[in-house]
């Protein structure tokens, strides 16, 4: 496994886990849609900023840029995961525990995986699916807890509609992960976020105070603007179900600050569904997969060193150093090594 992507997928957790709770605090000021709008504001106007001051003028691009043939991907991942998305969970959190809604956000990793396997055809083992199992398990023992009644079932429902939304955001999001990620979150951000601000005020949303806008900015910048730059490059690497099972450690810290800050009860149900998501996250985390496996031609742009799947030549235009981006041709190879379903390694099984 990529050490590396896996410790970008844990961090990008961490930083949309600790959105959930300031998005609770918010949602006391700010309507539901207008905070979803806000908040993704926030991170295509900040990731923007960061595209713009880190990028080098003398130098050749280290990101591939996305291409027309992104385009319907990024659109079908804009639509799902920027705006419905958003927009349902918002909703949820207004109605449900900010411990409780944190936790049900595991379920994004499930409404990942099943789509990853079923309708993207990416590979996985019975470890995986028992991890993915636990992490259901978990939710539901969380949902589950207390007397239901319509109205508390309103919020959980909600959720699970936007952990389904992103879910195939971040399949969709897989097809385009090559490209530069500060690109596809700036265009996430800019395109979503104004959206669901229009839509809020045109169904009357008062406009909040400028120190919830600027708090609501600041969370979105980093739980869903750096967290999802960083969440691309794991996808790159480790394919939608696994960084999905490594997002889903999202709800622990989301969970724990809730506590801590929130004064959210620690329930038993809490407690159980928390054990069940830690395994079903563990069990994904010490995977081990190897065999034999053929590499298929295709032709490419992302960033790469000389490694033994890029053993091409260079024409005079291409940058120097590495690692480094520019559109390379993959030959037919045959070979066996651990690896996980990342851009290389989409073959069936």
């Amino acid at each position: 496994m990529n050490k590396v992507a896996i410790l970008y997928a844990l961090i990008a957790a961490a930083l949309f886990g600790a959105s959930t709770p300031a998005a609770k605090l918010l949602l006391g000021t700010i309507d539901p849609v207008l905070l979803a709008g806000l908040l993704y504001c926030g991170a295509g106007i900040g990731i923007a900023i960061v595209r713009r001051t880190t990028a080098r003028k003398d130098s050749a691009p280290m990101q591939a840029p996305l291409t027309r043939k992104d385009a319907p991907w990024l659109a079908g991942a804009i639509l799902f995961g920027g705006i419905l998305g958003p927009v349902l969970m918002m909703l949820g959190v207004a109605r449900t525990g900010a411990a409780t809604a944190s936790l049900l956000l595991a379920l994004e990793g499930a409404a990942t995986a099943l789509i990853a396997w079923f309708a993207f055809h990416e590979s996985f083992d019975r470890r995986i699916l028992l991890g993915m199992v636990c992490i259901v398990a978990g939710a539901v023992v969380l949902s589950s807890s207390g007397t239901p009644t319509l109205d508390g079932a309103i919020g959980p429902i909600a959720i699970l509609g936007a952990c389904i939304a992103w879910g195939l955001d971040n399949n969709l999001t897989r097809k385009v992960s090559l490209a530069d990620p500060l690109q596809i979150v700036e265009l996430k951000g800019l395109v979503a976020g104004p959206f669901n601000v229009m839509l809020a005020m045109a169904a009357g949303a008062s406009i909040p105070s400028l120190p919830a806008i600027s708090l609501a900015a600041i969370t979105g910048f980093l739980g869903y603007g750096v967290s999802l730059v960083l969440y691309v490059v794991a996808l790159r690497h480790l394919g939608a179900a696994r960084t999905g099972a490594y997002f889903a450690t999202a709800p622990f810290l989301g969970a724990v600050i809730a506590v801590v800050a929130l004064g959210d009860p620690i329930s038993a149900g809490l407690l159980v569904a928390g054990a069940l998501m830690g395994v079903g996250v563990w069990l994904h985390a010490t995977e081990h997969h190897e065999h034999e496996h053929l590499h298929d031609s295709m032709v490419h742009e992302h960033p790469h060193a000389h490694d033994v799947h890029h053993q091409h030549a260079h024409s005079v235009g291409d940058p120097p150093g590495e690692p480094h981006t520019h559109v390379h041709a993959h030959g037919q190879i045959r070979h066996s090594h651990p690896h996980s379903p990342d851009m290389h390694h989409t073959h069936r099984h």
